[in-house]
């Protein structure tokens, strides 16, 4: 059996190792314990497809306009907010609206790549037992297994970086503006959010939609399987 296992992990990384080498390996991706050659190839698929997956999420919500030019990610004001939004563009202050849109658009693609290395250390911590889970849920049962198990690291990470980013880029004091230049008109409503809390809660949506969106194509899609372990694992 040992052998067998060794001859798989030498395929799937297409060169020959040395025991010690695989032992490290194997190691490393948390197959030392496994049991069969079917099992080790089956989460080594699928942690490659994760790897895979989640840097292109990350790569493509960490760049200039990653939520801002998606209609389906990009952070708008709340829905408590749209008496203050229509409000400020009839007294000809939309200007205002859109940049304050703009600026937490850019704090979340700013906190994104802080993604990457959280993602990295599910992904190292899964198992054969949930990796068969995995491939045999649903088209977005890895995304929801990174949602279940990163969500709470992920947005104690993300909620400094916004902090930052927020204030760098003018999303507070374009709240602060917006808000008292709105409380100003006549009858206005008082109205407040949390604006660090939010940016960072539809950062997070944006996130896994998009990683979801990637887990679709890598399942669905043969032209999205770059690699021969992908093509074998998942056309299975």
């Amino acid at each position: 059996m040992r052998l067998l296992v060794a001859a798989a992990a030498c395929l799937l990384l297409g060169s020959a190792l040395a025991a010690s080498q695989l032992g490290d390996w194997l190691e490393k991706l948390g197959l030392d314990d496994v049991v069969s050659v079917d099992d080790a190839e089956t989460v080594a698929g699928l942690k490659e497809a994760l790897f895979i997956g989640s840097e292109n999420a990350v790569m493509q919500t960490g760049q200039l306009d990653g939520y801002f030019r998606d209609e389906v990610i990009k952070i708008l004001l709340p829905e408590n907010f749209e008496i203050v939004e229509q409000g400020m563009r009839l007294i000809g202050q939309g200007e205002l609206v859109d940049e304050f849109v703009l600026s937490m658009n850019r704090a979340a693609e700013t906190a994104a790549p802080y993604a990457k290395e959280i993602f990295w250390g599910a992904i190292k911590r899964i198992d054969f037992e949930d990796a068969r889970g995995i491939l045999t849920g649903g088209d977005t049962a890895a995304t929801d297994y990174f949602r279940a198990e990163t969500s709470e690291q992920l947005a104690v990470a993300f909620l400094p970086v916004v902090q930052r980013a927020t204030e760098q880029v003018g999303a507070t004091r374009k709240y602060k503006e917006l808000v008292g230049r709105y409380q100003s008109v006549p009858f206005a409503q008082s109205i407040a959010f949390d604006v660090d809390d939010y940016v960072v809660g539809k950062g997070l949506d944006g996130l896994f939609y998009v990683l979801a969106k990637e887990e679709r194509k890598i399942r669905t899609d043969p032209a999205a399987r770059v690699t021969e372990l992908l093509q074998r694992v998942f056309s299975n």
